[in-house]
């Protein structure tokens, strides 16, 4: 039997979105992943589509929608109502930099031990439309544990419909850390022992998902949910200023850091420090990086123009994506690319890796390369930081004819897909 339902259009795409808004199943929103990163101060891609999800079906289908967790200390059941809103918009707040009481040391403890305490799950009725509601899980968070999700289910005679960012963990085992195989496996057969249905971020995603669902035996509706970016465009352009080009990712070897490091070190050999962009790193430092964190601490060379930025709220980020000559994304192996349609969306060129993923995130506008084509690289960037770039302004030309996605628009077409699900 096949398992993969044909992706958008698998059960009634023509049905109107109004109708699924407001006549779909009820929808239990797992919140585990937000909840266990409250020390966090800046969020990661999967954090912010966690968040996404939330405030946005709060506002489509706020009678329809409950929110849930396993709390850190292990047990599961539904978050007070009120108590999950504030945290959300606290949340929220603290990314943006309006809230500053959750900046270091015990305000960040004080913060997640008072959210703690008040978001403890509570006992709970389950849906009356026994096998109609869904239980809406964002993350790969806890998902090796089948029994909890097994029981999960029962409590709350829903469906499970799980979101699969990326494949990376298993086909890229080497990028991971030590285990992280063995774990994602044991993750993915809680997706496809368990899943009414599945999203996933883009058709490379589900291209990578589709052998793990054929495996089950059994039909698996899958639908392509592709991200939105969260950052608006400024009022105004950024100031002019010298050339600079930018890299948003967590500092980890998938992320191919040292490919651009080894560029910029050519470059200040071939044409000087004073000639060369600077390249800012906005990110924290990951696992299994030694070459790159050698690199960052002890080369003289890169010191004067290469900048590591971390701990920076959202306005910080996007006014550093708004007024970089390019976005840089050289990875090895992605599932979407989040930053690509951040920069895109504030009307900055992205250079990125030759992977399907990225194509798709970029929509025919962005221009790619491959990851370990090193003279490449150093072409575009000199290139694209030359002050008049025939490269780069075609790039600018091709971006008047995309127009940002919104997380509404993105999360009505699941709306639909959801209350079409047999």
């Amino acid at each position: 039997m096949n398992s993969l339902a044909p992706h958008s259009q698998a059960f009634g795409a023509a049905s109107p979105l109004r109708r699924a808004v407001l006549d779909g199943p009820e929808i239990v929103l797992d919140l585990s992943r937000l909840l266990s990163r409250v020390l966090h101060p800046t969020p990661t891609g999967v954090d912010r589509v966690e968040m996404a999800y939330a405030r946005t079906l709060l506002q489509r289908a706020p009678d329809r929608v409950r929110l849930a967790a396993t709390h850190p200390l292990g047990w599961h059941g539904r978050l007070p109502p009120q108590a999950a809103q504030d945290f959300l918009e606290t949340t929220a707040r603290r990314w943006s930099g309006e809230d500053h009481r959750g900046g270091s040391g015990w305000s960040r403890w004080k913060s997640a031990l008072d959210a703690s305490f008040r978001l403890a799950p509570l006992p709970y009725r389950s849906s009356p439309q026994a096998g109609r509601a869904i239980y809406l899980h964002l993350s790969s968070r806890g998902l090796e544990r089948t029994e909890l999700f097994q029981a999960i289910l029962r409590r709350e005679r829903a469906r499970f419909v799980p979101f699969v960012h990326d494949l990376i963990p298993l086909d890229h085992p080497e990028y991971g850390r030590p285990g992280g195989a063995a774990l994602y496996a044991r993750k993915m057969a809680t997706v496809t022992a368990l899943a009414s249905a599945v999203l996933v971020n883009s058709e490379a995603t589900a291209e990578r998902l589709g052998p793990y669902l054929h495996a089950a035996g059994r039909a698996i509706p899958l639908h392509v949910a592709p991200l939105a970016p969260t950052f608006t465009p400024l009022p105004a352009p950024p100031a002019a200023g010298p050339p600079y080009f930018v890299m948003v990712a967590t500092l980890e070897p998938r992320k191919n850091h040292l490919l651009l490091l080894n560029v910029w070190r050519r470059m200040i050999e071939t044409h000087g420090a004073d000639a060369v962009p600077r390249l800012v790193l906005v990110g924290r430092r990951g696992w299994e990086n030694e070459n790159l964190l050698d690199m960052l601490d002890r080369c003289p060379a890169l010191q004067a123009v290469v900048v590591e930025r971390n701990g920076l709220v959202d306005r910080q980020v996007r006014d550093l994506i708004a007024g970089a000559r390019a976005l840089l994304l050289p990875s090895f192996a992605e599932g979407f690319g989040l930053p690509v349609i951040e920069a895109l969306a504030l009307g900055t060129p992205v250079i990125a890796s030759d992977l399907p993923a990225l194509h798709e995130a970029g929509g025919g506008v962005t221009e790619h390369l491959d990851p370990l084509d090193g003279p490449g690289w150093m072409r575009a960037v000199l290139d694209y930081a030359a002050p008049t770039s025939p490269r780069r302004d075609a790039q600018l030309a091709r971006m008047r004819g995309w127009r940002a996605p919104t997380w509404r628009s993105r999360i009505d077409e699941v709306l639909d897909f959801l209350a079409a699900l047999p």
